[in-house]
């Protein structure tokens, strides 16, 4: 099972899944509220997508050097409320930052928030924010969903790096995740080789891929594993089994974010 895509590989899936997010979109009621983000409608949820490839599209074509403000970016909402307009602006938008990130290469040094100040690193975040964005839109129109395992376990993957960068920035949450002798397995029960073991420490928590016996265990198939992970599915859905003490797994879920 690969574990980081190329950002080659990232381009081509999020193009893929960014046309499926508008398939979702799509004829949907644009007020409906979002149940894994209630703060937001749909149609929220689309400008909040549709803004952040553009703001990534101008980070690349400028090769900014620090942070970029939401006014430098153009259109960086949709000019009204037409779902046909906004149809159009997260086509035109998703094409503009694709094309952005083909012509720049992967080893451009850029701005980013995070480890990774290059144009690979943005190529894989906006892979993995539109998937998880999609499962947002597919719980609110009730559709299906469903993501590619290489993507899903590389998604996996890059929200344990988050959690521990957020960690090593001092994030009030994300530092409490320490306690040496606990652990908490992953373990995808239709992909081989898909399986972590988040060991914690005295004062971090580290983490890789390994079958091993922990304090709790996740299983169940990789889609819904990321779900969970993600906090876009419960883990009393019935989707995946919890062996042991499910109260570090909560624990986990709780402060395992990134303000």
């Amino acid at each position: 099972m690969p574990g980081r895509q190329t950002p080659t590989v990232a381009l081509r899936v999020r193009s893929a899944t960014r046309q499926s997010l508008r398939a979702l979109i799509n004829g949907a009621d644009l007020d409906a509220k979002v149940p894994t983000c209630p703060e937001w409608t749909l149609r929220d949820l689309a400008v909040h997508v549709g803004g952040a490839h553009r703001w990534v599209d101008e980070i690349v074509r400028t090769q900014a050097t620090e942070a970029v403000p939401d006014e430098r970016v153009p259109q960086f909402t949709p000019d009204g409320d037409d779902p046909a307009v906004l149809d159009a602006w997260l086509a035109d938008g998703a094409a503009k930052t694709v094309a952005a990130l083909r012509e720049a290469g992967a080893g451009q040094p850029v701005w980013a928030w995070a480890w990774d100040r290059s144009t690979g690193f943005w190529a894989r975040r906006m892979a993995h924010e539109t998937v998880v964005h999609r499962a947002d839109a597919a719980v609110t129109v009730n559709a299906d969903y469903e993501v590619a395992p290489e993507l899903a376990a590389d998604t996996i993957d890059e929200w344990l790096e988050i959690v521990s960068f957020a960690q090593s920035e001092g994030d009030r949450e994300a530092v409490e995740l320490r306690g040496a002798g606990r652990s908490l397995h992953l373990h995808a029960t239709d992909t081989p080789g898909a399986e972590w073991l988040i060991e914690f420490g005295d004062d971090r928590f580290t983490w890789r891929r390994a079958h091993e016996k922990a304090t709790v265990a996740v299983r169940g198939p990789l889609t819904d594993l990321m779900l969970v992970f993600n906090r876009r599915q419960g883990v009393d859905s019935g989707r995946v089994e919890v062996l042991g003490e499910r109260e570090l797994l909560d624990f986990w879920l709780e402060r395992a974010t990134f303000a």
